[in-house]
């Protein structure tokens, strides 16, 4: 599995982000090329070698009209263009459905938080030419650049904020800064010990819409790392990127438990789908005798570790216990995949599993159970039919 790892511990713009997944490739300076041929209008961009505090890296230059945006998106007090007008840009654009898609889900969040601090209706919030522009080619060059770079997994750091003010068009405002902090709603984060802003919406609305779980960089046998540094030239803002294989070390799972003696099994099931809805691995309920030999029952839930906490806060908020606990363990898993199978009945989606030299393969039930009524034959025919090589 190829993993690619974002280190935001010192904070996170969308031109730190962009250097670092730049750094990643051959030639860094290939970035200037892909965002030209995109055509994002009045925009250049400009990749420099870069060195701070001993490192070197990689600094992205967005040039929009002519100018360096260097108040992100909250500098928009004398706005010209709406979120229509940016999704019609990126619309037009010489880029895959890939990246168009992308780039309109994350510019509609950011759009989503500037309406949430304004108290208007998104299609009301009006952006800054430069600004927008300025955001336009962050959002895009990193889409590509996703995009090129091909991870199957993305996994991002906690993200450092910094603290204190910082002066924009609407004057003295908090760090973080009001749509940032909206953005971070449900995202890892601390303030570090640095004075000032560094998070960015863009920054943050990137890493938050692509990053499968934050925590810690996962095991994995490193390929290649980038660093990219922000417009800040007093401290060491940047963020590194890592691209790499998960090779041989096994992924970990968290497992959640809680004994539970006063709740029926009408109330409990539905959690183990509300579960599974917010994506654990796996939830289940076993029935078990607790003390003083009465009846009850463990709740189990199995998740990745970027979403243990929200689980649990889940488990805490539906059910009646108390409290749960916590354990990490390794996981074997083998990769799956589905492929159609026509058969007789028609086609029937299967499911193939492949890992340590084991292949095995199932064939979903439910389309077992649909073709048996449409041609008023047995489960058991359906499944006879399928003829898969193994």
């Amino acid at each position: 599995m190829r993993i690619l790892y974002l280190e935001c511990r010192s904070g996170v713009a969308g031109d730190m982000v962009q250097g670092a997944l730049a750094g990643l490739l051959e030639d860094p300076e290939e970035l200037s090329e892909m965002v030209s041929r995109a055509g994002i209008p009045d925009v250049e961009v400009r990749v420099l070698q870069a060195a701070r505090r001993g490192m070197s890296g990689i600094r992205v230059e967005v040039l929009a009209m002519g100018a360096e945006e260097a108040q992100g998106l909250h500098g928009h007090g004398h706005s010209h263009r709406k979120l229509d007008d940016v999704l019609g840009i990126i619309d037009s654009l010489s880029v895959s459905d890939f990246v168009k898609s992308h780039s309109k889900e994350i510019y509609a969040e950011i759009a989503g938080a500037e309406a949430r601090v304004h108290g208007r209706p998104v299609g009301e919030v009006h952006f800054h030419e430069v600004g927008m522009l300025d955001a336009i080619a962050d959002v895009v060059g990193t889409c590509m650049l996703i995009e090129r770079l091909a991870p199957d997994r993305i996994v991002a750091s906690p993200i450092c904020t910094g603290f204190g003010t910082v002066e924009c068009a609407h004057g003295t405002i908090p760090v973080p800064a009001p749509a940032t902090a909206v953005l971070l709603e449900g995202v890892p984060a601390f303030s570090g010990d640095q004075e000032g802003e560094l998070a960015t919406p863009t920054g943050v609305a990137l890493v938050r819409h692509f990053a499968e779980s934050f925590d810690g960089m996962p095991q994995m046998v490193s390929e290649g790392v980038g660093c990219g540094f922000g417009s800040r030239e007093d401290s060491a803002s940047m963020v590194r990127a890592f691209i790499g294989e998960q090779g041989g070390a096994l992924p970990t799972v968290f497992q959640i438990e809680c004994n539970i003696d006063d709740m029926t099994p009408e109330d409990l099931g539905p959690v183990i789908d509300l579960l599974m809805a917010q994506g654990a691995r796996d939830a289940y309920i076993a029935q078990v005798i607790m003390k003083k030999g009465r009846p009850g029952y463990l709740l189990t839930c199995v998740c990745r570790p970027g979403e243990a906490d929200g689980m649990a806060r889940l488990i805490l908020e539906r059910t009646s216990t108390i409290g749960v606990r916590m354990h990490e363990y390794r996981r074997y898993q083998m990769e799956s995949s589905i492929v159609t199978v026509h058969t007789e009945y028609g086609d029937v989606r299967v499911k193939v599993s492949e890992g340590y030299g084991v292949r095995k393969w199932k064939a979903e039930h439910d389309d077992l159970v649909r073709l048996a009524d449409e041609n008023g034959v047995p489960v058991e025919a359906v499944r006879r039919a399928i003829r898969f090589e193994q």
